[in-house]
């Protein structure tokens, strides 16, 4: 009978572990495709407004109506700059959660490693227990064979 893996619920944990890093980096990657099209979207508001702001002063426009046209395109950039923090922020995250992965993938792939070889173990040992087994019977059929005693053959 074979022996179970002693390991068993350390490989359990890393295949956990694993999932977890997996699920958690799809999360952040998805975290920065947002970031970044939230940073494009500003990026493409702010030159809307900027031709809006060009064509309302060629077309002329109050000194006031302008300095409004100004400020919030500065806000624009104000945003623009948090945003691109942000973006930069979830970069580094992907990348911390990838070097994470990459990590107990390397963990989990040790232990089916050793479970591998506990399973190759067990089945050399089952084995030789079976050709133990099996030798002894030759050896007992040929000792009642040398002993006198025939077989019967139907």
């Amino acid at each position: 009978m074979t022996k179970p893996f002693s390991l068993k619920p350390l490989l359990h944990l890393a295949q956990q572990k694993n999932d977890a890093a997996t699920k958690k980096l799809g999360v952040l990657n998805r975290n920065q495709k947002t970031a970044e099209n939230k940073l494009e979207m500003l990026q493409q508001y702010r030159r809307d407004y900027q031709l809006k702001l060009q064509t309302a002063e060629s077309n002329g426009m109050e000194l006031q109506e302008i300095r409004n046209f100004q400020d919030f395109i500065y806000r624009l950039d104000d945003a623009i700059l948090q945003q691109s923090a942000a973006v930069e922020h979830s970069k580094t995250s992907v990348v911390q959660g990838r070097s994470e992965l990459s990590e107990t993938q390397r963990r989990k792939k040790s232990f089916d490693t050793l479970a591998q070889r506990h399973l190759d173990t067990e089945k050399i040992l089952e084995a030789k227990a079976e050709q133990r087994v099996q030798d002894e019977h030759n050896g007992r059929r040929a000792a009642f064979k040398s002993s006198g005693f025939q077989e019967e053959n139907n």
